[in-house]
């Protein structure tokens, strides 16, 4: 077997699940925050915060990893305009990415409170949801480039 095939499988797995997971669970946070049913969007915020746990973290991990060994084994240079521009967008990914998984920890916390106190949620839900939802766009299009990137890898 060849280990830079092997890699190469990882690396793509890895970005995938990245990308996948991280629409998907946005995708439902987002639906559950036009829901009144705080049974509904606890289930959505409980979920969202274990899939990035189970998910997206090790992939976050395997990305860099599996990347700087395919660039070292493919003879690629670290300096190139393509790698630099995916090194940017990543750490501006992750930059974006590290507020979100401690906003929606306290997203899942005050739906959890509201329904042990069957009450409404605080203002301060929404505001929360909202930063949650900005700081989303620019790791979405931050991935959708570093996909275009790897592919066409532009000199």
């Amino acid at each position: 077997m060849d280990m830079y095939l092997i890699i190469k499988t990882l690396h793509i797995i890895s970005a995938t699940i990245l990308f996948g997971t991280g629409a998907g669970i946005a995708f439902f946070m987002f639906r559950a925050y036009f829901t009144d049913n705080l049974h509904e969007k606890h289930f959505a915020a409980r979920n969202t915060v274990l899939a990035d746990y189970i998910f997206t973290a090790p992939a976050v991990i395997i990305q860099p990893l599996s990347g700087f060994w395919l660039i070292w084994q493919g003879g690629y240079d670290w300096n190139s305009l393509w790698l630099s521009l995916t090194y940017g967008i990543y750490v501006l990914a992750g930059l974006c990415w590290l507020p979100v998984i401690a906003i929606q920890i306290r997203l899942k916390h005050m739906v959890a409170q509201a329904l042990n106190d069957n009450a409404p949620l605080p203002d301060k839900y929404n505001k929360l949801f909202k930063l949650w939802f900005i700081l989303g766009w620019p790791a979405f299009i931050g991935l959708v480039i570093v996909f275009f990137l790897m592919v066409f890898k532009p000199a």
